[in-house]
């Protein structure tokens, strides 16, 4: 790559993009036996989880600039 970003317009916001990989990871989860894959799939769920959840709230209306 030389070094050139190219843009990419989503059709999703980043947390509805969040929201729907979290429950894509929950729902796979499901389906697995106890063990240590179902462990990493709820991990990351709930890592994606929190990541939106930042995600809402540093691009809240609410959320003022430090003085």
């Amino acid at each position: 790559m030389n070094g050139v970003r190219r843009k990419t317009r989503h059709a999703l916001t980043l947390a509805e993009r969040l929201s729907e990989e979290a429950k894509l990871l929950w729902d796979e989860a499901k389906t697995l036996p106890p063990g240590p894959r179902r462990e990493e799939l709820l991990k990351k769920a709930r890592e994606t989880e929190t990541t939106r959840h930042l995600s809402e709230w540093l691009t809240s209306p609410g959320l003022q600039p430090p003085r």
